[in-house]
């Protein structure tokens, strides 16, 4: 949540002056570039869809979602914002970008995105970057899509800080922006639209302590340290274990940007230097997948697997009984609440200080659950 927002009371009123700038765009039916829909941005990983389909996701107010109680600090007001002239363009232009294209929830979260853009009569452009490590092409792309005047920016940032120079621009160009998955260290977006990252980890945690029977050591291997979604999910393990299962012990964590690869190289040396491990958790896909070949290479069979997110791989080795369960997100609700979220800001309707997109724990025993299936991808 943005550290500007404090309690119930003020969030309706600083989420309205902040749309009192960001829509003085929206009323401006030049501004925000040609009328027609414009060309999908290409990224250099796997480009842009215009494919769509009908969304699967469950939003956060469904009862089961373990993550998705409300939260009072960030409930909207509900009506217009005061002062602020809603576009009158047809085809408002959305420019996405998220924080890789290498996994299958990002993918998941550009379905949901082309979904609700079509189903809204908006025209969107999503990009990120070849890996989630690609911080400074991440921001190149950033400001790509500023440079495009487009009418509305969905940002998911791979470092919370190092954007706020170009969210300053958006900001004085009066384009509103709209964070998801990865909450910005700045004041800037009117909402982010995410899952409770620490939550979920907390739930990660708790699982993770059940299997090993509330002792013993176990490893982490998280995609980054300067996301806020990979604090939060280091974050929230790590202290579900300090307050509920003293006697566990929690190794250092271990980053892995992300890739599969390079995960499996450091779960194997965290086994090696501490053989008497019973558990590791992996916070995001690449993590977890990494995590699972970096257990199935080093022969040992014992050792208990967490993951985060969903894909083939890991519904695959749940399946099989190589990872015992994990935590996912609900991406294409993610999407879909990205685009929904820019399209109320455009309208100069108020907005929620956070969206919760809402997790859910799935294992063997629930992987063919129709609210679980509803939310996993492959």
């Amino acid at each position: 949540m943005n550290k500007h927002w404090k309690g119930v009371t003020l969030a309706a009123t600083a989420t309205a002056v902040m749309l009192l700038g960001a829509c003085s765009k929206a009323s401006d039916t030049t501004a925000g570039g040609a009328s027609t829909p414009a060309a999908a941005t290409t990224s250099a990983a796997a480009g842009s869809s215009t494919s769509a389909g009908s969304s699967a996701g469950t939003s956060s107010a469904d009862t089961t979602s373990a993550g998705s109680s409300s939260d009072t600090r960030s409930s909207s007001a509900g009506g217009t914002v005061e002062g602020c002239t809603p576009t009158t363009k047809t085809n408002p232009q959305i420019a996405i970008i998220s924080k890789g294209f290498q996994h299958q929830f990002w993918q998941a979260v550009r379905l949901g995105a082309e979904n609700k853009a079509k189903e809204l009569g908006a025209t969107i452009t999503f990009d990120g970057p070849a890996t989630e490590a690609d911080i400074q092409p991440q921001l190149d792309q950033l400001k790509a899509a500023l440079a495009t005047k487009p009418d509305a920016i969905g940002f998911a940032a791979l470092d919370s800080k190092a954007a706020e120079p170009i969210l300053q621009q958006a900001k004085a160009a009066g384009i509103p922006v709209i964070a998801f998955d990865s909450g910005v260290d700045s004041d800037i977006p009117l909402t982010t639209a995410a899952t409770d990252n620490v939550a979920a980890a907390g739930e990660a945690a708790k699982h993770m302590a059940e299997l090993i029977g509330n002792s013993g050591t176990v490893g982490l291997v998280v995609h980054d340290q300067t996301s806020t979604t990979g604090q939060q999910r280091r974050d929230g393990f790590i202290d579900w274990m300090k307050e509920n299962a003293p006697n566990i012990k929690v190794l250092e964590p271990q980053y892995g940007a992300g890739d599969a690869a390079k995960s499996a190289d450091i779960t194997k040396q965290i086994i090696a230097g501490n053989p008497d491990i019973k558990g590791i958790y992996g916070a995001n896909e690449g993590s977890a997948i990494g995590v699972i070949q970096g257990v199935k290479e080093s022969g040992k069979k014992d050792i208990k697997v967490i993951g985060f997110d969903s894909g083939s791989k890991q519904i695959d080795a749940i399946t099989s009984g190589a990872e015992a369960g994990a935590v996912t997100q609900n991406p294409v609700g993610i999407g879909e609440q990205t685009v929904d979220a820019a399209m109320k800001a455009l309208k100069c309707e108020a907005l929620p200080t956070r969206i919760d997109t809402g997790y859910y724990w799935f294992d063997k025993s629930n992987i063919d659950a129709p609210e679980i299936k509803a939310v996993l991808y492959k």
